[in-house]
C-alpha cells in the first residue's frame, strides 16, 4: 500500500481545482496537495490518481511521490472557511496527498518536454482514456525544468459505471482515443516505434504491484465485486484487455 502519513496542519485550498484540494502538512515534515474522498467524484477518483499515476512512474515518467493521508476531524474543526470545513469533514480518514512542487508553473508550452517523452506522456493517456490534458487545462508542471505529469483523475472512466454495469474490459479494450486536443501531440514523437517498449513495462506483474498500492478502502465494493482482490481483477483484466487491443486507441500522428 501507498506509504500512510498523517495530516498535522490543513494550509490552504486550491481554488482553480474543481475538487478543491488543498496544501497540507504532514507528520513526515512534507508538504503534500490533498486530494480529499469528500469531493463530488468520489473514491474512484482518488484509485485512478494511484493507479494511472504510478504506472506512469514505471515508464520513465516525472510523477510526484503520493502518499495516503489521515485526516481526523480535529483539523477540520478549526478550518475557518466554512465551505472548506464541510468538504474536510466529509474527507475524515484516508485521503490522497501528492508532493507538494515548490516553484513549479503550469506548462505553457515555453520549455517542452522531449519528443519521447511526450509520446510517453502521450501513450499513457491515450492507454488509461485520460481526456484531461488539454491546453485548457494541461495538467503538467515544469519543476527544475523537467514536465511532471499530474492529476489522472479523469483517466479509466470505465470504473464510473460500477455498479450498475459489471467489468467490461473487451468494451474498454476497443475505445478509441481522441488525441487531436492533446497539450503535447505536436511534441510527441511518432507512438508505434514506442509501443512495445511500454507495454513489455506495463506488464501483469507491474499492474499488481500498482493496484497492490491503492489501499482498500477506496476500493468500492458491489454485488458482482465483493470483495478487494475482485476489483482488483477487475481493474487488472481491463488495463490488460486495452494494452492487448493498442490498434483501437493509439494514436498515430507524430509531430507536426
Amino acid at each position: 500500500m501507498l506509504e500512510q502519513i498523517q495530516a498535522v496542519r490543513y494550509v490552504t485550498p486550491l481554488r482553480e481545482g474543481g475538487s478543491l484540494p488543498g496544501i497540507i502538512e504532514a507528520d513526515d515534515y512534507g508538504t503534500y496537495v490533498l486530494k480529499l474522498r469528500g469531493a463530488g467524484q468520489g473514491l474512484k477518483v482518488l484509485v485512478a490518481e494511484v493507479i494511472v499515476g504510478e504506472i506512469g512512474r514505471a515508464v520513465g515518467l516525472h510523477v510526484p511521490e503520493m502518499r495516503a493521508v489521515t485526516l481526523d476531524a480535529r483539523i477540520a474543526k478549526y478550518e475557518a472557511d466554512e465551505e472548506v470545513q464541510d468538504l474536510l469533514t466529509a474527507s475524515i480518514g484516508l485521503n490522497l496527498g501528492v508532493d507538494f512542487l515548490p516553484g513549479s508553473f503550469g506548462y505553457d508550452g515555453s520549455a517542452p518536454p522531449s519528443p519521447r517523452e511526450a509520446a510517453k506522456i502521450l501513450w499513457l493517456d491515450a492507454l488509461t482514456a485520460n481526456i484531461d490534458r488539454t491546453w485548457s487545462n494541461p495538467n503538467l508542471l515544469v519543476w527544475h525544468g523537467r514536465t511532471w505529469a499530474i492529476d489522472h483523475g479523469a483517466a479509466l472512466y470505465f470504473h464510473h459505471s460500477w455498479p450498475s454495469r459489471g467489468p467490461n474490459p473487451a468494451r474498454f479494450a476497443s475505445q478509441g482515443f481522441d488525441a487531436s486536443k492533446h497539450v503535447l501531440l505536436g511534441v510527441a514523437d511518432d507512438l508505434a516505434p514506442l509501443h512495445d517498449d511500454l507495454a513489455a513495462i506495463v506488464e501483469v506483474g507491474l499492474i499488481d504491484d500498482v493496484l497492490a498500492q491503492v489501499p482498500e478502502e477506496w476500493l468500492e465494493l458491489t454485488e458482482i465485486m465483493p470483495d478487494a482482490e475482485s476489483v482488483r481483477t477487475a481493474y487488472r483484466q481491463s488495463l490488460l484487455a486495452r494494452l492487448d487491443n493498442p490498434s483501437a486507441w493509439l494514436p498515430r500522428k507524430g509531430p507536426s
